[in-house]
Order: C-alpha cells, then structure tokens, then sequence
C-alpha cells in the first residue's frame, strides 16, 4: 500500500514509519503540520521544521501544512494536507505515532477512513511502552529530548539521548511520579537524529534552550 506519513521528526512517527515499512508497505511521502500554537492539541511542535533535513535523508518529498493550531479547526487544515497528499502522491493510506492517545488516534481514523477514503495505519498503538523503548534501541534509533513538560523533569534532561541509561532513569520516575516511559502524556519531546530510514546520521551543530514554565523546557536545535 502506498502510505504517507504524518511526520513530526520525533521517535514516534519515525518508527511507525519504520515498522510500516518493515511490514512491506512503500513510504511515498511525509506530512508534517506545523502549528503557531506551541501547546497544539494535535502535533508535535519542537524544531517542527528540522523535518526538512530528515525529509532528505530518508529520500521522500515533505509537504509542509501551517496551522493556527486551535482546538478541532487544526484538523481542518490536517485534511486539507491529506488531500493534497492523496492527489499528489495517490496515497492509500496514513501512517501515525499515535501510542496510547484516543484524542489523536480517534481524530486520525476518522479524517481518513470516514472522510478522505483512505486507511489509518498505527503501527504503535497499544504497544507496550517498555518494549517500545528497548526496540528503539535494538534497531538503533538514535533519539534525543528536545523538550521537558512535567515535574520532575528538568533543563538537564534536554539532549539525553534514549539509552540504556535513559530507560533506567525514566523507569524511575514512571514509578515514583507517574512519568509516561515514552512521553504519551507529553512529558517529553523527542527528534530522531538517526534510523534505519536514514541515508547517513544527522549532528546537531547549534542549539538554544528556551525556560517556557516552571516545569517546561524547549531546546531548539539546528543540524546537519
């Protein structure tokens, strides 16, 4: 099946695409949103625009779709990419991150089977979180935080890069505070600087740390 992509540049979409792939369906282009709303209900806005540069290196075209990000009328301009991807591209489907989250899962199954005549594919979802993170690792994903949402996360976490170290820290947190292991709830943003998808592995040469609240931190990054 030919299959787009709603791609963010974070672990969840890459891998999703990653397991799509690996289930023998042909990625024949990537969508990412990007919204003015850094606090969007539907997408993941940390360095939203590096996907250029990942866009590249997996040797597929990027459609780059603005929204406002307001509740319920992002997913208007979300269809309107769709369109344009099934039009141009002849996508038969969408490949999402979506894990545990019905608000985007939920949205995304209906916009594509119901509205646009095309299949919602999760390849994530439900998926043990645990697990999830050791097959990141296995099939050498390299991951690192570009953002801190939620108590007791902080500055230092950004630029942690998924290992083994980072999974026996998270694990700790998961089960004295409640810290979702893969950031479902939003405690953390990630960017893919590596993956089997990848001609070559990006660096990061430039970066700026941005305080956004009392428990909320932004890096944005610049690579190469």
């Amino acid at each position: 099946m030919k299959l787009g992509v709603l791609f963010s540049g974070g672990k969840d979409s890459a891998y999703a695409a990653y397991l799509a792939k690996k289930q023998g369906h042909e990625l024949v282009c990537l969508i990412s949103v990007v919204s003015k709303n850094k606090e969007s209900y539907m997408f993941h806005t940390p360095n939203i625009l590096e996907t250029k540069t990942q866009a590249k290196l997996m040797n597929l075209p990027l459609l780059i779709q603005k929204t406002k990000g307001e509740k319920e009328k992002e997913l208007e301009d979300l269809i309107s990419a769709i369109q344009k991807a099934k039009k141009k591209y002849k996508i038969e489907g969408l490949v999402t991150g979506a894990v545990k989250s019905d608000y985007q899962a939920s949205r995304i199954k209906q916009i594509c089977e119901n509205v646009l005549g095309i299949t919602s594919i999760n390849p994530l979802w439900q998926k043990n979180e645990k697990e999830y993170l050791e097959e990141l690792i296995k099939d050498k994903f390299k991951v690192i935080i570009v953002g801190v949402f939620a108590y007791p996360l902080d500055e230092k976490w950004l630029g942690r890069e998924i290992n083994e170290s980072f999974v026996k820290d998270i694990n700790i947190l998961n089960e004295k505070y409640s810290v979702n292991l893969v950031g479902e709830g939003g405690e953390f943003e990630t960017f893919v600087l590596n993956c089997p998808l990848f001609s070559k592995s990006l660096k990061v040469f430039d970066f700026k740390d941005i305080k956004e609240g009392e428990n909320a931190w932004r890096r944005e990054i610049k690579v190469k």
